[in-house]
């Protein structure tokens, strides 16, 4: 959701830095092809349906399990629980705890609620608002508040994207002051639905980008503007700013989750990696501001990976800007080559916005951005040659993040309307995200379960997306994957290759690779997830 380098390949790019765990951080085979035909496209020049894939005898039986009891809802919904899922890669960490965590939380914080709007805010409660702490004993109350700050119940004939985008506003007064609660909340979660890493979006330093951007000012020279920036030690100081913040978030964290007790909660063993947010409704300068900050934290601080553009792609000011923050980030990117991006781009659909808008969002993101992940990517076949740009996120290996329901939520497109088809038939490789499930009301085992119903996937096909959200994350070091697994399949790496992937006791050239990379590690863990979890399916078949 969107509320929200330079030619170097991603292996080059992804950063040296060794594994930081859950908040340590904050201190083979190719996929199957599609059960259907893409409906928008017959077989232009260049396009590569994916290549059908050997098949092993466990992940044989799982499937038959997987196709037995796809309409038995409680099966299924256990089967999708348990399957390694990879990790979550497009998350705003706001937006992703559950609704009714963050009523508690405005109850604890003694907030009242403005009872026109349902907006948390700032005690003392005046006239017109309640204490939150209210909807402890108010049922009606309670449910009237997770409604008004989620989709909870809402109408399918009602503006989706509207509600969506409002409940931020609502809620915000709660979420700003609890980085490292929230954290703790998702992560346990992240955690729960068998995953093994996450990467959550936040906003560092607001309010001190903010006054740095007003006292710089506007320069349509970008290095100028830069150079304005960092005189005198002030972007850095705001660095420090930011690295405050997160060393705040990162003891709040540990409290919460009980990391240093005998009993944490599982989410101090989740490796955890933030995305700096980048407001794109905001000024030029506010924008380029909290770019520039967000890469030159990601190239000095391990916890921070990516920058990404945030808020509704379709509002007045992110139309008129979009091409303009394209070229922010191309600045930017040769200024800071160590940062990733990663882009809410095509989050768009026909009627949303004019027909020009709609005709090269995406491809600007990879082509004059260059960004490393597309978020949504919607509106694809909408844009101009988009053949082309597919085509160019396959051979980059350009990720697409896919959050099934809030782009069914805020655009109402889902099924064959879901240029998913097309990514996949293209070699685009494609990650499943949530983006907001507290808001969404859904987990990433719901995300994987649409998948396999409404686009026929088979087991082997849903594990070979959970490989494909570590492969195309930003967890620095090197892969456990050759290649472009994505067009050749999930080979191991010449280090690993003849160890059986998983086992405990990897070959010693595996286990080298394993310590030095954190990324690695992470795949290992669920190749290990892997096989205990078909082995449970193995006494079925």
């Amino acid at each position: 959701m969107t509320h929200r380098i330079s030619g170097l390949s991603r292996r080059t790019r992804t950063a040296a830095a060794t594994g930081l765990s859950a908040l340590a951080l904050l201190s083979s085979p190719a996929v199957l092809p599609a059960a259907h035909a893409d409906p928008h496209a017959s077989a232009p020049a260049g396009r590569t349906a994916p290549p059908s894939r050997p098949v092993t005898a466990a992940e044989a039986d799982t499937a038959a399990r997987l196709d037995a009891i796809r309409d038995a809802p409680r099966l299924a919904e256990d089967f999708f629980r348990r399957l390694p899922k990879g990790g979550d890669l497009h998350n705003h960490l706001s937006g992703a705890v559950s609704t009714e965590y963050l009523v508690e939380l405005a109850a604890e914080d003694g907030l009242c609620v403005d009872t026109s709007t349902m907006t948390a805010v700032a005690p003392p409660c005046g006239e017109g608002t309640r204490p939150a702490a209210d909807a402890r004993t108010d049922r009606a109350f309670h449910d009237a508040l997770v409604r008004a700050w989620s989709m909870q119940d809402f109408p399918a004939d009602g503006n989706g994207h509207d509600h969506f985008f409002d409940t931020f506003g609502k809620f915000g007064e709660v979420t700003w002051r609890h980085r490292g609660k929230l954290l703790a909340e998702v992560a346990d979660d992240v955690a729960a639905q068998n995953q093994f890493y996450l990467e959550t979006m936040v906003t560092p330093a607001s309010d001190g980008a903010k006054q740095l951007a007003a006292e710089v000012g506007w320069d349509p020279d970008l290095a100028r503007l830069h150079e304005k920036l960092t005189a005198g030690g002030k972007l850095d100081r705001l660095v420090a700013e930011a690295r405050k913040e997160s060393d705040d978030a990162d003891t709040e964290f540990r409290t919460a989750a009980r990391c240093d007790t005998g009993s944490p909660r599982p989410a101090c063993r989740l490796p955890v990696r933030w995305i700096s947010q980048v407001s794109r409704g905001s000024s030029p300068e506010r924008v380029f501001t909290q770019m520039a900050l967000g890469m030159r934290l990601a190239e000095r601080d391990p916890r921070f990976v990516a920058v990404n553009l945030v808020q509704p792609e379709d509002s007045e000011s992110a139309l008129r800007d979009y091409s303009l923050q394209m070229r922010m980030l191309r600045y930017l990117r040769g200024v800071y080559p160590g940062a990733h991006v990663t882009l809410h781009a095509g989050e768009l659909w026909p009627g949303l916005v004019k027909p020009a808008d709609l005709a090269f969002h995406i491809k600007e993101a990879v082509d004059v951005a260059r960004a490393d992940r597309i978020g949504h990517g919607v509106d694809l076949l909408h844009e101009d040659d988009w053949q082309r740009t597919a085509r160019t996120m396959a051979v980059r290996e350009t990720a697409v993040e896919v959050p099934f329901t809030s782009n069914a939520q805020i655009l109402g497109v889902r099924g064959a309307d879901h240029p998913f088809e097309t990514y996949r038939a293209y070699g685009v490789p494609i990650v499943l995200a949530t983006d907001d499930p507290g808001v969404s009301r859904i987990d990433i085992s719901h995300e994987y379960r649409y998948a396999a119903d409404t686009y026929g996937l088979s087991y082997p096909e849903l594990k070979d997306l959970a490989r494909a959200s570590l492969e195309y994350a930003f967890l620095p070091g090197a892969s456990l994957w050759r290649g472009n697994p994505t067009r050749d399949g999930y080979r191991p790496a010449a280090d690993c290759r003849g160890t059986e992937l998983g086992t405990a006791r990897p070959g010693a050239d595996c286990r080298r690779l394993l310590d030095a990379s954190p990324k690695a590690a992470a795949q290992w863990k669920q190749e290990r997830a892997f096989h205990h979890f078909e082995s449970k399916f193995r006494a079925h078949s």
